[in-house]
Order: structure tokens, then C-alpha cells, then sequence
């Protein structure tokens, strides 16, 4: 019953240090935060960056071994396009449930 207790205690006792924490944080804004739709904006630029990357990069490779370069090996080339598509797939992926809870938003009544 003693472990119990303390144990409550001692989660009892963290919990009120962060909400000391955020209200502190919160009582005087130093600087201004990002919101966190420009965070978000970041975020999808750089993957699409990547993903766009990943396919460029597929390419020359491709086009590299279709011309006889002897430095690029089949398996590099089929290494980079299995990236590609993976990452095109999962990009595909994100699209539709970001429409799919765009819709459910839209639908919901206020």
C-alpha cells in the first residue's frame, strides 16, 4: 500500500512541475513560435524534396547503365528505383488520408 502510494505521489508530484513548466512558459512569450501550419508546410516541402530526390536520382541511374556506364551496377540501379517508388507510394499514401480527414472536417457539423 506504501509502493502505491508513493508511486501516486511521486506522478502526482511530476505532473505539477510541468504544469508549472507550461503555465511559465506560457505567463511571458520571449519570441514569437512558428505556427504550427508553417511547421507542417516545412515538413510536406522537404518530403516532396526528398521524394523528388529519390526519383532524379533513379533516373540518372537508370540512363547511366542504358548507356554502358560500367561504374553503376544493376543492383544500385535497382536499389534506387525500389526507393523511389517506395517513397512515391508512401507520398501517394499521405495524400489520400490527408484528403480523406479534409472531407471528414468539411463534413463535420459546427
Amino acid at each position: 500500500m506504501k509502493i502505491q502510494n508513493s508511486a501516486l505521489f511521486q506522478e502526482m508530484q511530476s505532473m505539477a512541475l510541468e504544469a508549472g513548466r507550461s503555465n511559465s512558459n506560457n505567463a511571458i512569450p520571449t519570441q514569437t513560435q512558428p505556427t504550427s501550419s508553417a511547421q507542417f508546410g516545412d515538413l510536406l516541402t522537404n518530403a516532396l524534396d526528398t521524394v523528388s530526390n529519390h526519383q532524379r536520382e533513379a533516373k540518372e541511374k537508370v540512363t547511366a547503365l542504358e548507356m554502358g556506364d560500367r561504374s553503376v551496377s544493376l543492383a544500385e540501379v535497382m536499389i534506387a528505383s525500389q526507393k523511389s517508388s517506395v517513397a512515391f507510394e508512401a507520398t501517394v499514401q499521405v495524400r489520400n488520408k490527408l484528403v480523406e480527414s479534409y472531407k471528414e472536417i468539411m463534413n463535420m457539423p459546427v
